[in-house]
């Protein structure tokens, strides 16, 4: 594996990606290591020689913050901190977004603003090159003050406790320790609030719901052309003279991008029979488009958070100043999780308008695109599932960023609720892909009762990779296998450009 080394310098799409594909170790640079202990030794001299009460390192928490705290006290204060917020509960977090999080919080606390030890951010380290993932529940965060609950559960190992997945088993935090001869890590001052402040469970989710964006966008496109061809659609919808009057970035990049997918196909140069196509093949560029915008939008975000430190207090070092502000609020990446959710509906929304034209016996093709009709019903009820799919997608698209609820008895009295707009975005991207699956094997199917004539030779290759997977249906057969396998093939398959 190729070692990632976390710095100071600012962290692509393309590192992300190699980190949710596990293909990379991660090592502090010395950089990060020196700012790590100068952070900590500040903060030491800072309680050693002030009697002054500072939020989080001498005092307790939300509500509690006007209780001091004894110095004899402080490491309980925080190993106290991280037992009583694990209260997580609900499905567990997909282990990918737990790798996601291990990085993320190192990454974070790299900056040397947090005030922990080396030996605290080096664990998180081992622990994510060792593979030895925490168990971490989708419920518990307001999306304020941080992702408390799902960080607890992330950092319950680092003191012996809470359970972790290694290497296909089930471990208690305790036997993992043993196993790997890790001592237990005595929390001091100001450690368990930087490890449990901080946006890394939403911008776990919202990363991984970022990079798989940027691919469903692409396959969208992919798909919608040869649906558009399957369809004997027309092409002047998509000429760049069109677009030049109505120039969204979006737009004009999607149209371009069917008219070089399209390129060369016999179909579609074909003499029509209608004028007009229905919106969801004409508005491809203007409805794909604007999602393109949006990823983008939303993919800046998340760059910007993730090269952040979200944690609080903050330590200055160079300033003598510990800030006690608000950098864990999530609300830019709520609002970001929300639009992106949307953007991502919509491409299912079209997507299934597009399977339903194929399969309602127009433009000379045969009703539900049966091979052998009557006995047989051809692909029916795919649209069936497809449409269910886009509904919940509807529902879930509810923004998650208009709510808020007070806690902490007033102390925290708006927050973000982005860990519950992340989990959401996350059942989208996933809706979508079944929602596309079928459109594929509708397009495909659609597209050999077009023979003779072919379509490009990008689609041609594409399709034809594609029939390993999913064979013409010549007869009926249980098109849920067909439907998980489309899918498993648009997550896996090499894209052309």
């Amino acid at each position: 594996m190729a070692i990632h080394f976390i710095s100071g310098n600012t962290l692509t799409l393309q590192e992300l990606t190699a980190v949710l594909n596990n293909v990379v170790v991660i090592q502090l640079s010395d950089d990060a290591r020196k700012k790590i202990n100068r952070c900590r030794e500040f903060l030491n001299e800072k309680i050693a020689n002030s009697n002054q009460s500072i939020y989080g390192i001498n005092t307790g928490f939300g509500s509690l913050y006007n209780k001091n705290i004894s110095a004899d006290q402080l490491e309980k204060l925080q190993e106290n901190l991280v037992k009583s917020h694990a209260c997580g509960t609900g499905a567990e977090v997909p282990e990918e977004i737990v790798r996601l999080m291990l990085f993320l919080k190192v990454q974070s606390l790299a900056y040397g603003y947090s005030g922990t030890q080396l030996i605290t951010v080096e664990r998180l380290a081992e622990m994510f090159n060792a593979g030895v993932l925490p168990r971490v529940y989708e419920m518990g965060s307001l999306g304020a003050s941080g992702d408390l609950a799902p960080l607890a559960h992330l950092s319950l190992p680092l003191i012996g406790l809470g359970e972790v997945h290694y290497k296909g088993e089930l471990l208690s935090g305790s036997d993992i320790s043993k196993k790997l001869n890790w001592p237990p890590i005595h929390l001091q001052s100001k450690e368990g609030l930087a490890l449990l402040n901080g946006t890394q469970f939403m911008s776990a989710y919202g990363i991984w719901c970022t990079l798989h964006a940027h691919r469903l966008l692409h396959l969208s496109t992919i798909i919608a052309a040869l649906s558009l061809d399957a369809f004997d659609g027309r092409m002047e919808p998509f000429l760049p003279e069109v677009h030049a009057i109505r120039p969204h970035h979006g737009q004009v990049r999607i149209a371009s991008a069917i008219l070089k997918i399209l390129a060369d196909s016999e179909l579609i140069t074909q003499e029509k029979k209608h004028v007009q196509d229905p919106y969801s093949f004409r508005c491809i560029p203007q409805v794909h488009g604007a999602s393109a915008d949006t990823i983008d939008y939303v993919t800046n975000i998340f760059l910007t958070e993730v090269n952040s430190v979200t944690d609080n207090p903050n330590v200055f070092p160079e300033q003598d100043e510990i800030i006690s502000a608000g950098n864990f609020h999530g609300q830019p990446l709520a609002l970001g999780l929300d639009f992106l959710a949307i953007a991502l509906a919509e491409l299912g929304n079209i997507s299934e308008r597009r399977t339903y034209q194929l399969i309602s016996g127009v433009r000379d093709l045969p009703n539900y695109l049966v091979a052998n009709p009557g006995i047989n019903s051809g692909l029916m009820i795919p649209q069936y599932t497809a449409a269910s799919l886009v509904s919940q997608n509807k529902q879930l698209c509810t923004p998650a960023s208009v709510d808020s609820i007070v806690s902490s008895n007033g102390q925290e009295d708006h927050v973000s609720m982005g860990a519950n707009a992340a989990t959401k975005a996350y059942r989208i991207v996933n809706n979508l892909y079944s929602i596309l699956a079928i459109e594929l094997i509708t397009a495909s199917q659609a597209l050999t009762f077009r023979r003779p004539l072919r379509t490009s030779p990008y689609l041609e290759a594409f399709v034809h990779t594609f029939r390993h997977v999913v064979p013409f249906i010549e007869n009926d057969r249980v098109l849920h296998d067909d439907i998980q396998k489309a899918e498993q093939f648009l997550k896996v398959a090499d894209l052309p450009a």
